[in-house]
């Protein structure tokens, strides 16, 4: 009789595979509130891995890192009627503290952009407190109907980066530096994503802003997954806020504004997007854990040697764990090692260590072959930059194999519900065509240029349309 998978097979049932890995991958449980969540440790250490890699590139634009509250006065969301309209449906409002009805209720923050703007009118006076630049690393809460771990939970956690500038080209500018050098950076050079840079239409934009960047990824079903957004606010928080500075020649002016962040999300995109039947594979630059040395038995030489191949390892750099525990099954550990998807395991049995060799199992690309003791420290370096590089090329080649070139709003529908995307011309789908795209379940992700990047406007000449099914 044949063994049962461990997981259930991505081509029989892609939601329940998904879940199936996060489970046994253990990464994430239910929370006892519907639509919450607990990580746990390793799918937190995958999340500690990302704040590190994006908080560097934050950092890197000037902006520095603060803490705004978690309780938002109810009449500050009020002061900016599109950004409450659009988040009205999932506010949590707390009405009762301390044992007595509050004055005023306060609403459990969904984004910040209220809060942090009544400290900026604060602490902007003149054009020298320009550019303020701040960031937060912070849980939100939205309240969700049908939640989903990772891509759709009631609390998540985030970065969410708000800034003011003294002219709309500074605040246009810093958008789309953060949108390009710290969120496609890092998705396509750590996270190994194949994601498209593009511009949102109107209906799809961020509540309150005046343009939405953002970065689409494909999932291994083909539906898309936004991954980061990089938002222009234009003025209107600031006039909601009263948000001045003196200019240089004595002017008072309003700040102009942007917001981005990045979610949580990024764990599910990596589960969808580079998972396999076997489980989850890491890219070597995220890992918390790039190589495992395994003892296959409780044998002392093989202890040792396994304990000495860990230091090795460490001091040239690797992000290794030695698992001597011997007394679990080699099988059943070597099984999980593989559902973590750490990239490289290293097996060490008495007879490898008689031949001088280890089994190298490299979990990208698959398959295990005998390499030289000696030679192992000096390899893996290698190998593990090969199997990032992997990664990203099967996520672009998944992509563009699955992107159809469409003339007609029957032609992208069909792409989209076929478990694809389609790239329509916006002239030939317009405000019309995307509204009917609701109807198949389809959105249209972003807007590209001809030449797939960012275009400067919504009408800009050549724009294309990319659309999906999305999460």
């Amino acid at each position: 009789m044949a063994k049962a998978p461990v997981l259930t097979p991505r081509a029989d049932d892609f939601p329940r595979w998904y879940q199936d890995l996060i489970t046994k991958a253990e990464l994430a449980d239910n929370g006892p509130v519907r639509g919450t969540m607990v990580i746990r440790p390793y799918g937190y250490g995958l999340w500690e891995r990302m704040q590190s890699e994006m908080d560097a590139r934050i950092k890197e634009t000037g902006t520095q890192n603060a803490y705004f509250p978690l309780l938002i006065p109810e009449s500050y969301l009020t002061k900016e009627a599109d950004h409450v309209e659009g988040f009205a449906p999932e506010l949590a409002v707390v009405t009762h503290g301390g044992g007595k009805e509050l004055e005023e209720p306060a609403v459990v923050r969904p984004t910040s952009e209220m809060i942090i703007n009544a400290s900026f009118s604060k602490w902007v006076q003149s054009y020298r407190d320009l550019p303020l630049l701040i960031n937060q690393w912070a849980n939100v809460v939205r309240w969700e109907l049908r939640p989903r771990l990772f891509l759709r939970t009631s609390e998540f956690l985030w970065q969410e980066g708000h800034t003011a500038h003294a002219t709309y080209e500074e605040a246009r500018d810093f958008a789309a530096r953060i949108h390009r050098q710290v969120y496609e950076d890092f998705m396509v050079n750590v996270l190994a994503m194949d994601v498209v840079p593009g511009r949102k239409t109107v209906k799809e934009r961020f509540a309150g802003a005046v343009n939405t960047l953002t970065l689409e990824g494909m999932m291994g079903d083909g539906k898309a997954l936004q991954m980061a957004t990089s938002h222009e606010l234009g003025q209107n928080f600031a006039k909601a806020f009263n948000t001045r500075y003196l200019s240089k020649d004595g002017r008072e002016e309003l700040v102009w504004q942007t917001s981005w962040g990045s979610t949580t999300r990024m764990i599910g995109a990596l589960v969808m997007m580079h998972g396999d039947d076997d489980g989850l594979r890491v890219p070597p630059r995220l890992a918390q854990i790039q190589a495992v040395v395994l003892a296959i038995k409780g044998d002392e030489a093989v202890l040792a040697k396994v304990r000495e191949l860990g230091d090795r390892l460490k001091a040239a750099g690797v992000r290794v764990q030695v698992d001597d525990r011997t007394d679990v099954p080699f099988g059943r550990r070597a099984v999980d090692w593989e559902l973590k998807g750490v990239p490289v395991r290293i097996e060490v049995g008495p007879r490898d260590l008689e031949n001088g060799t280890a089994m190298l199992a490299r979990r990208i690309p698959g398959g295990k072959e005998p390499v030289p003791l000696d030679s192992l420290v000096s390899l893996l370096p290698k190998v593990l930059e090969e199997d990032q590089a992997r990664l990203l090329k099967q996520s672009r080649e998944r992509r563009e194999s699955r992107t159809a070139e469409v003339a007609t709003f029957e032609e992208a529908v069909e792409a989209a519900t076929a478990g694809g995307w389609a790239r329509i011309p916006w002239a030939v789908l317009g405000e019309e065509g995307e509204s009917k795209l609701a109807d198949h379940a389809a959105t249209v992700r972003c807007l590209v240029a001809e030449d797939g990047s960012v275009p400067d406007a919504d009408d800009a000449p050549g724009n294309v349309a990319v659309v999906a099914r999305a999460y």
